[in-house]
């Protein structure tokens, strides 16, 4: 009986917390690299990045962005992904006409110009609750049309997040059906952002099972719990045959009270995988079974980094 695989994502930095939250939040080139790399060498497969700014806040500046993916790749083979949904302030955060605030789309697509495999995709319109402040992040069909079209053309394969189940429905199937992921789609649900975007959903055991169950045909299952459901999500997506993710844009915490570090997340994850009868797939696997190594040329082969 073959052992199944697991993709394990590194989650390093986010585009919402900060160093005042937890110490260990890597926002800098340097930093993010070099937890990537310790987490690549525990076990990840896939590095989900946020670029931040010198003064921490966030962007999508492709030179930032190509600076992180440059000095992952000098040290690992890890497959990079990087983010167009940038951050909640920085470059990112643009004031409307009275007292309205949204996510500028002009800056977020700027994250698909640095070189990455993979980038995300958010194929929905919310609202984000920031520090008193209500910010729309509006990805109207239209656009959400012309990134997946920019992204097919630059070879670079969506990660599909979403919040609720309509968005599988409406926004990612319709995209799917007009031939805008080459596929397998990789479906990324998110949970329990809840308390922070508008229309998002809890985690629940039946929650994530019932989004689980209208993920288009064929398409790879990932999970990623915020806050406290990171534990028993990743489990539940294990159970079923998916996919999990971890890292401080999720979780800062490692128990109650216990501010966590990116390594400690992702080798607590890596031993659970373990524990289910699961293997972290390696970035090579990862590939395959992302449909990756269809669209580029073999990557080459990296050792254990050297201290």
């Amino acid at each position: 009986m073959n052992t199944p695989k697991v993709i394990i994502t590194i989650a390093p930095t986010g585009g919402m917390a900060s160093k005042k939250q937890n110490p260990h939040l890597p926002t800098q080139p340097g930093e993010i690299a070099r937890d990537v790399i310790d987490c690549w060498n525990a076990g990840a497969s896939v590095a989900a990045i946020h670029a931040r700014r010198p003064d921490d806040q966030a962007t999508c500046n492709p030179d930032i962005y190509r600076d992180i993916n440059t000095r992952i790749r000098a040290h690992s083979d890890i497959v990079i992904n990087n983010s167009t949904g940038g951050g909640v302030d920085g470059d990112l955060l643009r004031q409307l006409p009275g007292d309205g605030w949204e996510i500028a789309w002009d800056e977020r697509v700027k994250g698909i110009e640095a070189g990455a495999e993979m980038c995300t995709l958010d194929a929905t319109t919310v609202n984000l609750s920031f520090e008193g402040r209500e910010i729309l992040f509006n990805s109207p069909p239209s656009k959400n049309r012309e990134l997946a079209a920019a992204m097919k053309v630059r070879g670079i394969k969506p990660e599909w997040e979403v919040f609720s189940p309509t968005h599988i429905l409406q926004d990612v199937s319709t995209l799917l059906s007009e031939g805008l992921d080459d596929g397998p789609p990789f479906v990324n649900l998110v949970l329990n952002a809840h308390r922070g975007f508008q229309g998002a959903m809890p985690y629940a055991p039946k929650t994530l099972q019932f989004m689980a169950d209208l993920l288009p045909r064929g398409a790879i299952l990932g999970v990623s719990g915020i806050g406290a459901a990171q534990l028993p999500a990743a489990i539940q997506s294990v159970l079923l045959g998916g996919h999990v993710r971890t890292g401080l844009e999720d979780n800062l915490y490692y128990a109650a009270g216990e501010l966590a570090t990116n390594q400690r997340l992702i080798e607590r994850l890596v031993r659970i995988v373990r524990d289910l009868g699961g293997e972290p797939a390696t970035p090579m696997e990862a590939r395959e079974i992302l449909g990756l190594s269809r669209r580029a040329g073999p990557m080459p082969a990296f050792g254990i980094r050297e201290p």
